[in-house]
């Protein structure tokens, strides 16, 4: 069986930026949307600096928590449910206590990148709860931290890749290097080298990084290089900077025909990101690049923890853990074909049996 070839590819340069129609909130202009009684069931979101229609993050805690209000038959506004959306690390602080100062029992900072702003402001406000997304924060009663088990997802989609590809070149660009965006690079890389030694495939894996979440022209110019270099399916973990790798991917198959083998696929992150892989082909017919997507669950802990929490069961002190189990993490059925759909659900299986170990680390 041959060897799998892993090509790392460092560099400094840029997970999708694009708009569902909301408007970003700040200030006293946040508690717009009807009366609420439920106080104590009341919820907030402080989003990171890609903002609350990211695609990502900050967009799957926003929908978690429209879903958790309806479920409660909460509105939008003071003693129901809102986001502060930040522009910068600056306004994570304010933010927070906007959300304090206008009621809210339950506050969520959606990101690592908040950990010091909430661990800070959950000193301070010993009556509130503080949920941090994708970080831990320990040894405070008021704070609950949510994470998710992004490797079993991402190894799946490495199946996928593995199976899709026609070249034998996939890539893989992460955002910055840090633990979070070393769950996906680990579990993608892992699914490619299992699959590969199972087909008797040599692989080659294109790894770049960008050194920012939001630098989409500099993911494009890496996507571009990727591409050039035979790359035909490329998964990333780069938040918006994501939206450059969907840019490129369109400007190479928007001069193809609509079924050519020459296609190029992108595999998305955190969101369902199909809507960002519609383009028109050359023979003028309507297509999707967007293979699948990694979800990351972020909506499905937002509103466990919110409900969790109005019924007096606040899991603070707690450090929970989503993965495939609980839907936590999972791929979107997408573009997938139906024979390669079922090697990835075997493997799903095999990864929730114990029968296949991911790494949480890429190797060196």
């Amino acid at each position: 069986m041959k060897k799998i070839k892993f090509k790392k590819v460092l560099a400094t340069g840029t997970v999708l930026a694009a708009g569902i129609a909301l408007t970003a909130c700040s200030g006293a202009k946040q508690n717009g949307g009807g009366s609420n009684k439920k106080s104590s069931a009341s919820v907030a979101l402080i989003t990171d600096t890609a903002g609350v229609d990211d695609h990502s993050f900050n967009q799957s805690g926003w929908e978690g928590m429209v879903a958790y209000g309806k479920s409660q038959g909460l509105k939008r506004g003071t003693n129901g449910y809102q986001y502060f959306a930040s522009s910068s690390a600056s306004d994570f602080t304010p933010n927070i206590n906007q959300a304090v100062a206008a009621g809210y029992k339950t506050i969520f900072g959606v990101g690592y990148s908040l950990k010091g702003a909430i661990a800070s402001a959950a000193k301070k406000h010993t009556d509130k709860n503080f949920v941090i997304i994708d970080d831990v924060i320990k040894g405070q009663k008021n704070v609950a931290s949510a994470n998710f088990k992004s490797q079993d997802a991402s190894y799946m989609a490495g199946v996928v890749a593995a199976r899709t590809t026609k070249t034998n070149v996939v890539g893989f660009i992460g955002g910055v290097h840090g633990h979070i965006v070393d769950l996906f690079d680990a579990g993608f890389a892992k699914g490619v080298q299992d699959t590969a030694k199972k087909m008797g495939k040599k692989i080659t894996i294109l790894n770049q990084y960008v050194g920012s979440f939001t630098a989409a022209d500099k993911e494009k110019s890496i996507a571009k290089a990727m591409f050039a270099k035979k790359a035909d399916v490329i998964f990333h973990a780069s938040g918006s900077a994501g939206q450059g790798l969907f840019s490129e991917a369109k400007s190479v198959n928007e001069e193809l025909p609509a079924n050519s083998s020459k296609k190029v696929w992108v595999i998305g992150v955190d969101s369902d990101q199909s809507n960002l892989g519609k383009y028109k082909s050359k023979d003028g017919k309507k297509s999707n690049l967007c293979l699948t997507s990694v979800m990351t669950g972020v909506n499905v802990a937002v509103k466990d923890i919110a409900t969790k929490a109005a019924k007096g069961k606040f899991p603070g002190g707690k450090q929970l853990v989503y993965g495939l189990k609980n839907n936590g993490v999972y791929l979107t059925r997408g573009y997938v074909a139906d024979s390669i759909w079922k090697q990835a659900q075997t493997a799903r299986s095999q990864i929730l049996a114990g029968k296949i170990s991911v790494p949480s680390h890429p190797s060196k």
